[in-house]
């Protein structure tokens, strides 16, 4: 079996979070290979919307790691070629009656306090923004640092632009560990990549992993399906939601939920997401999903009410109980580092997620406190030792 012994870590994980990881990594000096069982944003981030969010976070940790990520987009913006799809069109939540009006302007006061940029829009203005939206809205806000890109795209040109080492298509079969437990790489079944930091970037997959090292990541999968339109003029000048997205984002129940998330894209096609619930890995099409994304689309842009869906697809989001992801060094394991359960915001948090992966690899100061994202917060110590020397 071939060995390789000059990395100084190994990244589980080619999605997003993972490239992002290889290159935050790669710019701080580390030599780096990356592995994933299938191929560049195979996994949840090719089954995602692209969305950069700082509009549906409250004030905390999540918001801090957005705020990070937002200005670190930017940058990627101008470094990255094109085809990344880097869109600034900013956020705008819609609220159909007044008390839910009145919710978000405490949202969004929690919000600015953070350093969000939020503006309230009138009921009168709204169709200034959104000329088709439907009538009778109360209000909304205007998130200017809302943005877009095309995530499977964004994923592959990180990678590409980290110079990493990229073995796909090779499952990870154990963590390898020296003699007093620490983490000394991977195995996989065609090699061994040897070095002295493993980072769990596997998304929903995070769990397995976590029990390759002989610790514990409650990482649940969370489905959600997306609709596709047929191309159109640019009808959706923004990311569009209604004010309920922000409670099914937060909420814990393994049941559907829905609200319409709508946006433009450059290429033509409206896309309308996300339905949320834990069925497991069922990847069996629900119509009552896709159904009410249809419906609740329509309601709040009655201009697509009879504009064809051309496909829809969906994935699996990374959920952990507490709606943090895990990011950082596990002390149950040495060696052992963790940067998944983003569940939807991985893509939007993904620069972060890698500059902070990156910090710590090399003792940096993290640029916001990873205690919050702690992985041993839920418990559980480490088992006996995984793959064993080898």
């Amino acid at each position: 079996m071939l060995k390789r012994h000059s990395l100084d870590a190994v990244i589980i994980g080619a999605g997003v979070v993972g490239a992002a990881c290889a290159y935050y990594a790669a710019r701080a000096g580390l030599s780096v290979a990356v592995v994933d069982r299938g191929p560049v944003a195979g996994g949840t981030t090719g089954a995602g919307e692209g969305n950069l969010l700082v509009s549906d976070k409250e004030a905390g940790p999540e918001l801090d790691l957005a705020l990070l990520s937002t200005g670190l987009w930017h940058e990627l913006a101008a470094a990255l070629p094109q085809e990344t799809e880097y869109e600034a069109k900013g956020g705008l939540v819609v609220a159909p009656d007044q008390a839910s009006l009145e919710a978000l302007r405490n949202f969004a006061e929690g919000q600015r306090k953070a350093g969000v940029d939020a503006a309230e829009v009138g009921a009168g203005s709204l169709h200034d923004l959104e000329p088709h939206l439907a009538p009778g809205l109360a209000g909304g806000f205007l998130y200017p640092q809302d943005a877009q890109v095309q995530p499977a795209q964004a994923a592959a040109r990180l990678l590409a632009a980290s110079g990493a080492e990229v073995h796909l298509g090779e499952e990870v079969t154990g963590i390898l560990l020296d003699p007093a437990g620490a983490v000394r790489g991977v195995r996989t079944p065609r090699r061994e990549l040897l070095a002295p930091a493993v980072v769990n970037a596997a998304g929903t997959w995070g769990g397995h992993i976590a029990e390759l090292a002989g610790v514990s990541l409650p990482v649940l999968p969370r489905r959600g399906f997306v609709l596709v339109t047929e191309p159109l003029p640019r009808v959706v000048r923004h990311k569009v939601y209604a004010a309920d997205y922000i409670a099914d984002v937060a909420s814990g129940s393994a049941a559907l939920q829905s609200s319409a998330v709508v946006e433009g894209t450059p290429s033509g096609p409206v896309l309308i997401g996300a339905t949320r619930e834990r069925v497991g890995f069922d990847r069996s099409l629900s119509t009552e999903a896709l159904r009410r994304l249809a419906t609740q689309a329509a309601a709040l842009f009655p201009v697509l009410s009879d504009v064809h869906v051309i496909r829809t697809y969906h994935g699996f989001r990374p959920y952990l109980p507490d709606h943090l992801p895990a990011i950082g060094p596990d002390p149950r394991r040495p060696g052992l580092l963790h940067a998944c359960g983003h569940e939807g915001a991985g893509i939007g948090l993904a620069p972060a997620t890698g500059a902070l992966i990156a910090a710590t690899l090399t003792g940096a100061e993290p640029a916001v406190p990873l205690d919050p994202f702690r992985p041993e917060r839920f418990g559980g110590s480490a088992a006996g030792s995984g793959d064993g020397p080898g």
